[in-house]
């Protein structure tokens, strides 16, 4: 069992009657699908994954030094030569993180690092508002009504956050996820992931499945607000990021999310398989989704509905 691997090319082409019923497949079946054939350049996914290697030895001697999972694995460790059974940790992800915003700082080193990562940011919001395009006419909605939804109708922008995260070789993957399963909180994720090094897995039919390297290519999945939004047919998808103990994989998730005052409601009809989901603002979502990231999505949306009342 593989996901599915779509090339967003054949969109523009003659064979878009066949490319679209297999977009709508990926949303409902798999909520996780590899795009290839972006129109994002070769030449610049090879700059942002140079740029971002080159950021992560600067970083790694902190890494190393200064990370609590780094601490907390060395201590079981520790404890397991006492005799004592280790347990997994179960709180911490053996990754190191950093967020990219427009209108927060950056790192400044290596030199080509911002405005290679601005030039891909761009390139990435190009193919989250074609995505969105997309969705919407499978859904039968009317042209631009998510990032209508998203920006409250235009009144504040659309969250736009970019996630660089690497997962060093870890010496006990068995006792620490490289990160944790959870759904994702927001509206559409893009993951340029590393092309050499595995690890990335989703939940289907209560089966964990590898999301394979593929060069260059953009793992697309949708989030909680997409699932409420299309009232539970396109589902978040369960994932994880399992660490190993060879190599040091790279992972860059670019977020196009609604802006945290805007008001999330189902935009489609209630599906056979459940009853209506909530309307809320993202922000109080996201106040709930901190704290149980890494437990059920159902209490979240329970959590909605209880406050509406």
């Amino acid at each position: 069992m593989a996901i599915p691997v779509i090339d967003f090319s054949k969109l523009d082409g003659n064979e878009r009657a066949e490319t679209m019923p297999a977009l709508a497949a990926a949303f409902e079946e798999w909520g996780f699908f590899q795009l290839v054939n972006t129109g994002i350049p070769d030449e610049l996914l090879e700059r942002v994954k140079k740029v971002c290697n080159d950021c992560y030895k600067l970083r790694e001697p902190g890494f190393k030094e200064s990370n609590p999972a780094v601490k907390a694995l060395a201590e079981l460790v520790e404890k397991e030569g006492e005799g004592l059974t280790p347990k997994k940790i179960v709180d911490m992800d053996w990754e190191d993180v950093f967020t990219l915003q427009d209108d927060l700082p950056w790192p400044s080193n290596p030199p080509a690092f911002k405005e290679t990562m601005m030039e891909y940011r761009r390139e990435l919001k190009k193919l989250a508002e074609k995505m969105l395009g997309v969705m919407e006419e499978l859904l039968g909605l009317e042209e631009g009504h998510i990032k209508k939804t998203f920006t409250n109708d235009g009144d504040f922008e659309a969250f736009y956050g970019t996630k660089v995260s690497h997962y060093p070789p870890c010496p006990r993957p068995d006792l620490i996820d490289g990160l944790r399963a959870h759904t994702d909180a927001g509206g559409l994720i893009m993951l340029f992931q590393d092309d050499r090094i595995g690890g990335l897995q989703v939940l289907r039919d209560g089966q964990w499945v590898d999301v394979q390297p593929l060069e260059n290519a953009i793992v697309i999945n949708t989030g909680d607000q997409i699932e409420v939004l299309t009232n539970g047919r396109y589902k978040s998808a369960w994932h994880r990021i399992l660490s190993t103990r060879d190599g040091n994989r790279r992972s860059i998730a670019s977020f196009y999310n609604p802006a945290r005052l805007a008001t999330i409601a189902p935009a489609t009809a209630a599906s056979m398989a459940g009853g209506e989901y909530p309307s809320f603002v993202f922000g109080d979502y996201m106040e709930v989704y901190i704290k149980q990231k890494f437990q059920a999505k159902e209490p979240r949306f329970a959590a909605m509905a209880t406050a509406k009342q």
